[in-house]
């Protein structure tokens, strides 16, 4: 079955949530997963044979070890688009989401085959839907940070694909990828549009070029 085209008008308002510490999805990023624990395999499945073939992923407001931990009221909306099974043992699906769209959480749901649902609100992320105007960022500025950042934090990089990279896409990528805390993916994820994003971003490698090290606390999936 196809998937119905997710569209402004055409969101749904009942979705799977996916709560993982230091995982962020913005909308127009990609972030691929493997899944492999029962309830989020049966998740999978569900999302496979619904019309949107989303998933919401959301963090936990506290990585304590709960199976069903608080989680932050903003997440973002992920719509499947590629999927493949293993046969290794390692895990069920290898899939890609894609971001549609942050979503705010109205109410928790009663659980489905193990896994959490909410109510979702989009009202107030409208302008994700939206084309990202040119010229959101100093892009000199960004650079210079950049190469501050990872000198310091002793990351290497490709800087001709980084100078070729339009400054959505740049913004999106360097805002998911860099290992900042949870706290620090969620200002990112919850800055109002890509213009306050990349000031946020700017702002937090600068604070990690000053103290190397600290809140790096990458995914653990």
């Amino acid at each position: 079955m196809a998937a119905a085209a997710t569209t402004p008008d055409n969101l749904p308002e009942i979705i799977p949530i996916f709560p993982l510490p230091g995982v962020l999805l913005l909308p127009r990023g990609r972030l691929p997963l493997n899944i492999f624990e029962p309830r989020y395999v049966a998740m999978i499945d569900d999302a496979l044979g619904a019309p949107h073939r989303v998933v919401g992923m959301i963090q936990p407001l506290d990585d304590g070890g709960s199976t069903d931990p608080s989680v932050y009221p903003v997440g973002c909306l992920g719509r499947i688009t590629s999927f493949s099974e293993s046969d290794d043992g390692r895990y069920r699906y290898l899939i890609t989401l894609t971001g549609v769209s942050r979503f705010t959480i109205v109410e928790e749901l009663e659980d489905r085959r193990g896994y959490r649902r909410v109510r979702a609100g989009y009202g107030p992320w409208a302008a994700d839907r939206e084309a990202v105007r040119p010229g959101i960022l100093d892009r000199p500025q960004l650079l210079t940070t950049l190469k501050r950042y990872f000198t310091v934090n002793e990351i290497s990089a490709d800087w001709d694909a980084i100078g070729q990279t339009p400054d959505d896409r740049l913004i999106i990528t360097l805002a998911m990828v860099c290992p900042f805390s949870p706290n620090e993916k969620q200002a990112l994820l919850e800055a109002r549009d890509a213009g306050e994003r990349a000031r946020t971003l700017m702002t937090l490698m600068d604070m990690a070029s000053l103290r190397p090290g600290e809140g790096d606390e990458r995914p653990k999936h």
